[in-house]
């Protein structure tokens, strides 16, 4: 069902989407946490699968899906966790539609929920910080497989050598960042074209030597079983609640976009191949070693086919790092650094590569990835609880041009800068989340209940209901249903603040 809120920009519907784009993809995109007036939208919500898909067709997926066999589950209940996992991609739809409801990334409709300095320190933790983990994890993914192919050419696999593939892959995944939202757009249905056919014959290999009927040698059971469930699922969803920033693709669609069609393309997108490639993990544990994903499955792959398979693996985790990349440098901006969105994105690359480099030559690799996605899951379960749930209250209304200002008179300033309920819902259902996890620590309720971590459902829980309880909406034209149209068809929308945008593209 198409939105049906009213258009501040007449004489312009029906012409959106087949408009030619402002931002081409040779071009270095000049929007940054700006709002995209609606003369600039174009596309169909139907792209927005390929950009999922992408993301999603990759070896961190394969090596997850690997992980839940090597945690003691059956075959059956490794997928059956997988399945459930996944089911936290319709959430992430939901979060994009406030992309083309209010023209701005998600790092700036925050603003709503946590106010214009409230949100700063909300991004630079569950936006910045987290993206930044994320980049170096899936480049580090990256660069094992890089290895392989730079040993296979006959080149010693020395430390110079390797931190020289980890520069080599972060400069062409933020090639693809700076250059931002019509690169991304434009590459990501080859992309995905290309990663599935890779990942078809891998598939036919893995399984023709999966053991369907896989149980472990001894059977988990009781509290022990539960708490591989648990720590499964929220192993299996900590990549779907890291997707807090799905409005920044769907940002560029027209404001009256089919809302369904938003979230069922997005969610889609995700769902598909995720449960696809975690699922080829898990049947391949159930009969090669996934303590080392990479050397098992170019054991049953044909000689010839093996530097494909690696290519593939780089590409995938490119495609989607490249995604995290762009969102993080409008986190840096929304955080409140004044730089241009193309120079921050290589300021965050460069923290990335130095995180790679740790966990690469230092840390141990399966473990950093097992403990960091279940990790952060403590804030990313009540982050994308509050933004749903004010989605849901507001009805996707966002007053973009409202959201873009930074001065202490924005409806979205509060109290001080701060929106009080937003801020105490975050700390709330992260506080409750934390006495429940069991990953780097075990917390209090996780220790009661014999290891089972249940911080992924409390947090999100907690959070939406304290948010729910305490919301108080601000002001704005588009909370009121005054956004209408002032006889213009420029940007002007009545009843906005103006929008004094303090930030750069």
């Amino acid at each position: 069902m198409a939105s049906t809120i009213p258009d501040p920009y007449p004489g312009t519907d029906g012409a959106h989407a087949a408009a030619a784009p402002l931002d081409p993809a040779g071009r270095i995109e000049v929007h940054g946490i700006d709002h995209i007036p609606e003369r600039e939208r174009h596309g169909r919500p139907r792209e927005l699968f390929a950009v999922w898909a992408a993301a999603n067709v990759n070896y961190l997926s394969l090596v997850v899906g690997g992980t839940l066999i090597l945690m003691g589950l059956t075959l059956r209940q490794a997928l059956a966790v997988i399945v459930v996992g996944n089911l936290t991609w319709p959430a992430v739809g939901l979060l994009a539609v406030s992309g083309p409801a209010s023209g701005t990334p998600s790092e700036v409709v925050m603003r709503a929920m946590y106010g214009v300095r409230g949100n700063r320190v909300n991004i630079a933790i569950t936006g910045w910080a987290i993206c930044i983990c994320y980049i170096a994890l899936n480049l580090a993914a990256a660069a094992l497989a890089a290895f392989s192919l730079v040993d296979r050419a006959g080149v010693p696999l020395t430390t110079g050598t390797k931190i020289a593939v980890v520069v080599v892959i972060a400069a062409l995944t933020l090639a693809i960042s700076v250059y931002g939202h019509a690169m991304i757009m434009k590459l990501y249905l080859p992309i995905t074209v290309a990663l599935t056919l890779a990942f078809a014959v891998v598939a036919f290999y893995v399984l023709d030597r999966t053991d369907f009927g896989y149980t472990p040698a001894e059977q988990l059971s009781g509290t022990a079983l539960w708490a591989a469930l648990v720590g499964g699922v929220t192993l299996i969803a900590s990549g779907p609640l890291s997707y807090t920033n799905s409005a920044d693709f769907s940002r560029y669609l027209p404001r009256t976009t089919s809302r369904k069609a938003i979230v069922g393309w997005t969610a889609l997108g995700g769902f598909l191949p995720s449960v696809v490639v975690c699922s080829l993990g898990a049947f391949a544990a159930t009969a090669l070693d996934m303590t080392d994903p990479q050397t098992a499955l170019e054991g049953i792959l044909p000689g010839w086919f093996t530097p494909v398979f690696l290519l593939a693996l780089v590409l995938g985790t490119i495609s989607l790092n490249a995604l995290t990349a762009y969102s993080a440098g409008l986190a840096l901006q929304s955080a409140g650094v004044r730089i241009r969105r193309s120079f921050s994105v290589l300021v965050d690359g460069a923290f990335a590569v130095a995180l790679t480099l740790y966990a690469l030559l230092v840390s141990n690799f399966l473990d950093t990835v097992s403990n960091v996605l279940q990790l952060t899951v403590v804030l990313l379960g009540p982050s994308m609880a509050v933004y749903a749930t004010d989605i849901v209250l507001r009805r996707a209304r966002y007053d973009g041009l409202a959201l873009t200002d930074e001065s202490p008179g924005s409806p979205h300033w509060y109290t001080a800068g701060v929106n009080w309920p937003g801020a105490l819902a975050l700390t709330s259902g992260t506080a409750a989340a934390a006495l429940c996890a069991n990953t780097l620590y075990t917390g209090p309720v996780a220790h009661a209940l014999g290891g089972v971590d249940l911080a992924l459902p409390v947090g999100v829980v907690v959070a939406s209901g304290v948010y729910a309880i305490t919301y108080r909406p601000a002001r704005t034209s588009a909370d009121t249903d005054t956004c209408t149209a002032t006889g213009t068809t420029g940007d002007t929308t009545s009843g906005t603040t103006g929008g004094t945008f303090t930030g750069r593209p």
